[in-house]
């Protein structure tokens, strides 16, 4: 989906949470919308990145991404209670650039989030349940190094995956200039697709 600036100040809120302005360029708003399907392996979601560019006018790009894990790891959960699955949310201050697993910039978990367990194996994705709390490594970073990617599969175990490339690399882009004039703190906000129908 592709919400306006409005449509997404509106439900932030609606829900009580914080959208960053102040009229300063690179006040990054990084907010998460996830699909309603609960069939996993696509990258179904979306990823908003609001901000001002150095003239102050408001900007607002939407990126396909997925929220949740891929098959594989619904399928082969390496936490005995279950695959992480993020629960909407803003997380304040959740995220920093560092490096995934070691090998590549991105945008890594550095303060607490949380999560649902699905452990039942049946390749469905559950958004209830139990909920944990701490940190689990859930991160913002891309799929497939050249292009894109068509299927989630391992690329995801509860994080949040861009599907092209070039999109993760221009998000970045952006995020360092934030980190720049900001500091290397970034609030991630999870919202769900139900909340742009709902009156």
């Amino acid at each position: 989906m592709k919400p306006s600036i409005a449509e997404i100040q509106k439900v932030l809120t609606k829900k009580g949470y914080a959208f960053f302005d102040q009229n300063k360029p690179y006040n990054v708003n990084i907010i998460g919308i996830r699909s309603k399907n609960t069939v996993a392996n696509s990258f179904d979601d979306t990823l908003c990145l609001v901000y001002r560019d150095e003239s102050l006018s408001p900007q607002i790009f939407t990126f396909s991404v997925t929220t949740d894990p891929g098959l594989y790891w619904l399928k082969n959960p390496t936490n005995v209670n279950g695959t992480a699955i993020l629960v909407p949310g803003q997380y304040k201050g959740s995220h920093q650039i560092g490096l995934h697993k070691g090998q590549y910039e991105a945008l890594v978990q550095k303060a607490p989030v949380k999560v649902w367990r699905d452990a039942n194996k049946d390749g469905k994705l559950d958004f209830s349940g139990p909920q944990h709390q701490g940190i689990f490594g859930i991160n913002i970073h891309r799929s497939n190094p050249v292009s894109e990617s068509l299927t989630v599969e391992k690329w995801s175990a509860g994080c949040t995956v861009f599907q092209k490339v070039a999109d993760f690399h221009f998000f970045m882009s952006i995020c360092n200039k934030s980190k720049g004039l900001y500091g290397n703190s970034f609030t991630y906000t999870l919202l769900e697709e139900s909340d742009f129908t709902t009156s």
